[in-house]
């Protein structure tokens, strides 16, 4: 019997840990769900993006600022990270 390969899906459990979806259907209820959310943490990326360029270019912007700045793209980069992760599991055929 053929066993179907883990999805690492784009969130962890309450404790922490990696989550993952055994399924022989790539278009279940659940792997839509992760789908969506892996589009979700793109667009919150591009948004982020957006804004630290916005501070970066404000030859005014104070510390707070691009403090701030950095927080939500570090924060942002950690999700397009695992969004990657999550994608190079399922193109390579494994985790």
């Amino acid at each position: 019997m053929d066993e179907s390969p883990l999805r690492l899906l784009p969130w962890n459990s309450p404790e922490g840990k990696p989550c993952y979806l055994s399924t022989d259907h790539p278009d279940s209820r659940l792997s839509g769900l992760a789908d969506e959310v892996e589009a979700e943490l793109l667009s919150c990326g591009e948004a982020v993006l957006s804004g630290a360029e916005a501070v970066l270019a404000d030859a005014a912007a104070g510390e707070r600022a691009v403090r701030f700045a950095l927080a939500r793209t570090t924060e942002s980069l950690r999700d397009v990270l695992r969004v990657a992760h999550c994608r190079e599991g399922r193109t390579s055929g494994k985790l």
